[in-house]
């Protein structure tokens, strides 16, 4: 049941602020997923409720030393919880990052996950939650085949994700992106326990959030759903969260940019965001075929690569998307029609600040020729709704390196 309230926040976070009306609830798809303002002080009941007593909480270096922090702290102190922080996390995590949770979490003899921040975050602390008892390596575990079957699911700790960013979707997701230096690759790591048990989904952790990390984890959130929409396979529940999801962006991002303590736009983006993770299991695309391995190799932002990325590849897929588009576009409110969704995908880019062209965010190097290879053989290439080549690949990305539209 919902509950309607205004007037100050509740949480010690943001304690003393104003807001107008905002919606408490309770979900169960596709997990458990505690949503509100301030329901962050819930954390200890829900650790409570999964038999955590001891949990490892993984976080990246930025909000380690952040006061949100020492607010959680506090919080879990009133109940007698125990935090331990883990924070050695690059904003692509590696494996070493891994390996390097493993052994905390091992030293405190911990009995689950708490995963606090963005998608590095998420992925690295399901990933430690998943690998840190088993006798498999992590690579063993990659999204491919029956790998899943390596792991033994009873020896995977149970994991409590919060986003503190609106992009990946990460915490209703079953997979976690770590790369693997050795190969210079990003590699997808898959089993169906990663799926965090329980979610608090609370916009005043998104608050503080600067405005270009609000525009580029937006535009991921966008990105997911827009490629599981494009996708060809049959999914039509998925379809459907994705067109809501993509409805949520238009109406949301440009106020969370602008406005970063409108709780009722951080929380919509929260949501847009957790339903392009739901929706892509429709599939992904040539966006994420060539962020992918960019990031991989350049350590670049994911988000902000798939909103440089997504004219580009919009364009590139134009003969086979261009009804289901203007569908969209008309949904969205916007001139039904391909080059109206993409007018309005360049003039947001400009309104929130992404760059035109990738030159603003990697300098081209004797790798660059081979992104193209890379990213046919990237596990988001097979959803994308033409099976391009290598080649075409590479020209999409010489495109978007000098903003040529």
């Amino acid at each position: 049941m919902s509950l309607i309230y205004s007037g100050t926040l509740r949480s010690p976070i943001n304690r003393g602020k104003k807001f107008t009306s905002m919606t408490n609830a309770n979900w169960h798809y596709p997990t458990k997923i505690i949503v509100g303002a301030g329901r962050i002080v819930e954390l200890p009941v829900l650790c409570n409720d999964l038999g955590i007593s001891n949990p490892l909480l993984v976080t990246d270096p930025g909000i380690a030393n952040l006061p949100m922090m020492q607010s959680i702290k506090n919080i879990c102190a009133q109940s007698n919880l125990p935090i331990v922080v883990f924070s050695q996390i690059k904003p692509n995590p590696t494996g070493q990052n891994i390996e390097d949770g493993v052994t905390t979490y091992l030293a405190g003899d911990h009995d689950g996950i708490v995963a606090l921040g963005g998608g590095s975050a998420l992925d690295a602390g399901k990933a430690i939650g998943l690998i840190a008892r088993q006798k498999c390596r992590l690579w063993a575990l990659e999204d491919a085949g029956d790998n899943d079957k390596n792991a033994d699911p009873d020896l995977i700790a149970p994991i409590l994700a919060i986003p503190t960013t609106a992009g990946t979707g990460s915490e209703v997701g079953r997979a976690g992106l770590i790369v693997n230096e050795a190969e210079q690759r990003k590699v997808i790591i898959f089993h169906p326990k990663m799926l965090p048990s329980s979610v608090i989904l609370d916009p005043e952790l998104t608050v503080g959030l600067p405005p270009h990390i609000t525009a580029a984890t937006g535009m991921d959130a966008l990105s997911h759903c827009l490629e599981a929409w494009c996708a060809p396979n049959f999914h039509p529940m998925a379809e459907g969260i994705a067109l809501e999801g993509i409805r949520l962006v238009r109406h949301n991002i440009e106020t969370a940019v602008e406005d970063g303590s409108d709780i009722e736009a951080r929380l919509n983006m929260l949501v847009a965001s957790m339903m392009g993770a739901t929706a892509f299991q429709r599939g992904l695309g040539a966006m994420h075929a060539l962020a992918h391995p960019l990031g991989a190799v350049y350590d670049a932002h994911h988000g902000l690569l798939n909103a440089i990325l997504m004219p580009y590849v919009l364009k590139a897929n134009q003969s086979a998307i261009d009804e289901k588009i203007a569908r969209l576009a008309g949904y969205i409110g916007i001139e039904s029609s391909f080059s109206g969704f993409l007018d309005w995908v360049l003039t947001l880019r400009g309104r929130i600040g992404i760059p035109h062209a990738l030159s603003s965010v990697i300098e081209q190097d004797e790798v660059f020729s081979q992104i193209g290879e890379m990213a046919i053989v990237d596990p988001s290439a097979g959803g994308n709704p033409i099976a391009f080549s290598a080649g075409e690949y590479q020209a999409i990305l010489d495109n978007a390196y000098h903003g040529r539209l």
